[in-house]
């Protein structure tokens, strides 16, 4: 299958807005560890979550921009008439992109557990004032 250099061009705009996203969800992380108190007994369980969706999100950032560096050769490559070698690229850079959404979707599970460790400490401490 040949691709054409409008291809590649496609998932511009789409890697951009999803490495932004990725960009705003590291900010709130990094706001969230910054503010971060040690006072309630979930504080181990918070602390390994957030470990793990700063690992994940560096994942998926790296994913991201490897998928779009693949995608920028990819249009070098069939521009400069090699069309077998970049349509392999792109489908490397599809590759990548795939595995940076599914990290996404991994880090949106962790995040839901760590809401759900704030929400248990919460009830705790309503129950307590009861």
């Amino acid at each position: 299958m040949d691709i054409t250099l409008t291809t590649p061009a496609m998932l511009f705009p789409a890697i951009s807005l999803l490495l932004l996203a990725y960009t705003n969800r590291f900010v709130t992380l990094a706001s969230i560890i910054r503010n971060f108190k040690d006072d309630s007994d979930s504080t181990h369980k918070q602390v390994t979550n957030l470990r793990k969706r700063i690992q994940l999100i560096k994942r998926m950032q790296e994913g991201g921009a490897a998928s779009f560096f693949l995608c920028v050769l990819s249009m070098l490559a069939i521009y400069l008439q090699y069309q077998s070698v970049g349509s392999w690229i792109f489908a490397g850079s599809l590759v990548l992109l795939l595995w940076s959404l599914w990290l996404s979707v991994l880090e949106i599970r962790i995040s839901v557990e760590a809401l759900d460790v704030h929400l248990d400490s919460v009830n705790i401490q309503v129950k307590k004032t009861k």
